[in-house]
């Protein structure tokens, strides 16, 4: 690939991830990352909040002074909170099947596996999945399913999402429904933004294309370009919220830093948008599945610079940590950058309803954190954070770059912090154990008082008191 031009705006893969430009920067940044004075500068470019480049990005990687990783952090935290506040958007993945038809050798769905137990939920019982998650307190899914045109065609992811969104069970309602599958056509990417959907998302595992094919031997999934390119047929098919990321520990990490930078400087350049959110899992034991086989693992010290350095490049951007990770490295993470988490979580088809038949056989992967969501809840209060159920923006039309300009502009946090309170308040009052309906109100009662618009302070009030008297969904 060598040969090819590297060209950010390129419709072509080869391109715009080119590998060339992926190895000159690793080069580069061995090297660079001893001259301190460019250091300063990028450390200062970082402070601005207005983005580095992939291979300033890379250089901050390489870093080994601890005083430098500790100003790293420090401007990743800044970043966040200047951007994101204290807010931690909580959600759940649904896995619909784990019928596959691809070989990828880290995932327990790969086709050649006769021991997991294939399941595909049907509409009933999807419907029951949806009302357990509801009654947890979830109103953002993540929908997931494995790649089989005939057990899992579009037609019926898209029918699984008119279900979702149509169950209503006492105060519980999904209100956004993002989705996790593979990488399509425009066509069915403009079917899946007139269902509704959030953001679609799809990791690109690992953007090293020989790394890749070796990972993919068979399967739809085994064409990198057209699985790399999937995110430019969203766009061209109406879906402006695109989710990006790497199954880091597959392998080398910084090879594919690098290649996330550049696939979110892709997509600003052609589409002057970059993606809504980049997701960071670690390869996790499964059925099947030996992480030990992989000999590119990344330590939670490695993971935290990646998080904190993928912040500061991006700082505009969600940042999504599962329940692959442990509650002590989420809460590593979540002080440099992160701004979403799972809670609650099962990657098991069937996982969430009682009585569905080896539900937890056909698990995708291991879950480090069982901990149940009003758990992670408590959790985050204690660590002064607000668990946010929002949706607005989606359904208020703030998605791609109407969103992204409030947040370049610093305004986004007029909207989402009233926002994260009113939905925290909804849970209190609808799911809560009562040590955490305590400790919920108390931040709600604090941090209502300090919201500078006093338009908006008083609508907030108004509508936590509507809230308590059993009134639902407000939003600005």
């Amino acid at each position: 690939m060598s040969e090819l031009k590297y060209d950010v705006r390129s419709e072509h893969a080869e391109e715009f991830i080119h590998d060339g430009e992926i190895r000159a920067t690793l080069e580069y940044a061995q090297s660079a990352c001893n001259d301190k004075a460019l250091v300063e500068e990028i450390l200062a470019k970082a402070e601005l909040g207005k983005g580095i480049s992939h291979r300033e990005a890379a250089v901050l990687i390489e870093v080994k002074d601890k005083e430098i990783e500790e100003r790293i952090y420090t401007i990743a935290r800044r970043l966040k909170e200047k951007i994101y506040g204290n807010r931690i958007v909580m959600f759940a993945p649904l896995y619909l099947s784990n019928h596959c038809v691809n070989g990828c050798v880290y995932c327990p769905y790969h086709a050649k596996n006769k021991t997991i137990p294939r399941r595909k939920l049907t509409q009933e019982e999807i419907r029951r999945e949806v009302i357990a998650l509801q009654d947890m307190g979830h109103k953002r899914l993540a929908l997931e399913t494995g790649e089989h045109p005939k057990l899992s065609p579009i037609e019926y992811v898209l029918e699984s999402i008119d279900t979702i969104y149509s169950i209503h069970h006492k105060n519980g309602a999904i209100r956004r429904v993002n989705v996790n599958i593979a990488a399509t056509t425009v066509e069915n990417y403009t079917r899946l933004k007139d269902a509704g959907i959030g953001t679609y998302i799809l990791f690109e595992e690992t953007y090293d294309k020989a790394a890749y094919e070796r990972l993919h031997p068979t399967g739809p999934k085994s064409d990198w370009a057209y699985h790399t390119e999937a995110m430019d047929r969203a766009m061209l098919g109406g879906i402006d919220d695109v989710g990006v990321g790497a199954l880091f520990g597959l392998s080398n990490y910084r090879y594919d830093v690098v290649g996330i930078l550049m696939h979110a400087e892709h997509l600003e350049a052609r589409f002057g948008v970059g993606p809504h959110t980049i997701s960071v899992p670690r390869i996790r034991p499964a059925d099947d599945i030996d992480p030990r086989d992989f000999p590119d693992a990344v330590t939670d010290e490695v993971f935290r610079r990646i998080v904190a350095v993928l912040r500061i490049a991006a700082p505009y951007t969600g940042m999504i940590v599962s329940t692959r990770e442990s509650k002590a490295c989420r809460e590593l993470v979540l002080d440099v950058g992160v701004s979403q988490l799972s809670g609650g979580s099962k990657t098991s088809v069937g996982g969430y309803a009682e009585g569905i038949v080896d539900a937890e056989d056909s698990a995708q992967f291991d879950i480090s954190d069982n901990r149940t969501l009003d758990e992670i809840v408590g959790w985050l209060l204690e660590l002064g954070y607000i668990p946010s159920f929002c949706t607005a923006c989606y359904r208020e039309g703030r998605t791609g770059d109407r969103f992204m300009s409030l947040a370049k502009r610093g305004l986004i946090g007029n909207c989402c912090a009233p926002n994260a309170l009113m939905t925290l308040a909804e849970y209190l009052e609808d799911y809560a154990s009562p040590r955490v309906k305590i400790e919920g109100a108390k931040m709600i009662d604090r941090l209502t008082q300090i919201i500078p618009s006093e338009k908006v302070r008083r609508i907030t009030m108004e509508n936590l008191a509507a809230i308590a008297e059993g009134k639902r969904d407000f939003r600005f």
